[in-house]
């Protein structure tokens, strides 16, 4: 009987103590953490996302179609205005070439034959002809002329006369006959056909040349290969696009900037630019255009402000998704504090400020802010804010500072 006395009492006991303690707890202060109010120099910014483009670039598109046969770059390599890309299969633009020269170098021959009277041989043998010929009118010349004067003597018959007249006749009749015949060699008709020849011929030579050349893609201007994604043996069509060329030194970046924050967004700004596939690396630059309407980007509203970026290495590419910071005015000796430490109550901003063992709430007023820290008038130097915590804080309770 008394043993069982014993346990209620150390039960009643211990539930007492459970009570006690669990009130005891409930009485205690919350442990906040607090930060001090510092005087630094603050920088506005405004920070959002964007993207990379070119500032000067062109694209080299295909002129022809065909098969890609080389490939003379790859992406990211810089080359000059002209340098060749890629060459695509003009093996029937040759032979069309071999076979045009071919006929241009034939009737230049036969023209050449033309302008200098006809073939050789021919040329030759009506010669040797006229030679035969002017010795035969002499010789028959010169014994008609003997002949008359022995007539005149009554040394020669009228009959001889006659028959040394009809053979300087003959002679010269013959001598016509091949001036005639050497000039026959070349025709007026024959002189403009063969040209006519020419040109056909040189024009198939000039067609083939160019099609040669269309199959032969160059660069645009000077700058890096970004876009280029051809392998041997890829077909092209006329017009398709092989490659994007541009003049990365320095480079547009469009940045996305919310509607509440364009007013503190002006021409001449600096900007810094993160990329997160190089961690550690900053590009900066300055605003160049603002922008003029507002258009929807997902859910938010923005305006595009468009900025030109130092990029000696290169390694801003387009496209890339950007971080970026636009950097506004800079206070020297601003009183900040994290912005998370700034609150609101109803319609006011404050925070709330260490008064002892408890919490005061002071209404401030913001200034400028970076990423992580506000410009605050309202409180001073050395004060202690809260930073926010599970439990909410009212003005006048008590706490249990920390200063992480």
């Amino acid at each position: 009987m008394r043993t069982g006395v014993v346990v209620t009492v150390l039960l009643v006991a211990a539930a007492g103590a459970g009570g006690w303690l669990l009130i005891s707890q409930k009485n205690q202060p919350p442990t906040v953490a607090f930060v001090k109010v510092k005087r630094e120099t603050i920088t506005d910014s405004v920070p959002t996302n964007g993207k990379v483009e070119p500032i000067e670039w062109a694209e080299a598109r295909a002129e022809s179609a065909g098969p890609v046969t080389a490939i003379h770059v790859e992406r990211g390599q810089q080359v000059e205005k002209g340098a060749v890309l890629v060459d695509l299969d003009a093996s029937e633009a040759k032979a069309d070439l071999a076979a045009g020269q071919s006929k241009v170098t034939q009737v230049r021959s036969e023209l050449d034959v033309l302008e200098h009277g006809g073939r050789t041989v021919d040329l030759t043998a009506i010669a040797s002809e006229v030679d035969r010929e002017k010795l035969e009118l002499a010789t028959a010349q010169k014994d008609y002329d003997t002949l008359v004067r022995l007539q005149a003597k009554q040394a020669a018959t009228a009959f001889e006369v006659s028959q040394a007249k009809d053979r300087v006749d003959r002679a010269a009749a013959q001598m016509r006959a091949l001036e005639q015949k050497r000039g026959a060699l070349v025709a007026p008709p024959d002189r403009i056909a063969t040209e006519a020849r020419l040109r056909d011929a040189e024009a198939a030579v000039a067609l083939a040349q160019q099609r040669i050349a269309k199959s032969v893609v160059r660069a645009p201007l000077s700058g890096t290969v970004y876009q280029f994604d051809l392998k041997p043996g890829a077909y092209l069509n006329a017009g398709d696009l092989v490659a994007a060329v541009g003049d990365l030194s320095r480079v547009r970046v469009k940045v996305y900037v919310d509607e509440p924050d364009l007013g503190r967004v002006a021409k001449g700004m600096a900007v810094a630019i993160t990329w997160d596939a190089k961690p550690g690396k900053q590009w900066t630059g300055s605003v160049d255009h603002t922008p003029t309407q507002i258009v929807a980007l997902g859910t938010r509203q923005v305006g595009e402000v468009l900025c030109v970026i130092a990029n000696r290495d290169h390694e801003l590419l387009p496209g890339t998704n950007i971080n970026a910071e636009i950097l506004a005015n800079t206070f020297n000796g601003a009183l900040t504090v994290p912005k998370e430490a700034i609150q609101r109550m109803g319609a006011q901003t404050g925070a709330f400020v260490l008064n002892g063992q408890a919490v005061a709430w002071k209404k401030i007023t913001q200034g400028l802010a970076n990423t992580t820290r506000a410009q605050v008038d309202g409180l001073a130097e050395g004060d202690a804010v809260a930073l926010p915590t599970e439990k909410p804080l009212k003005d006048g309770m008590l706490v249990d500072p920390q200063y992480p």
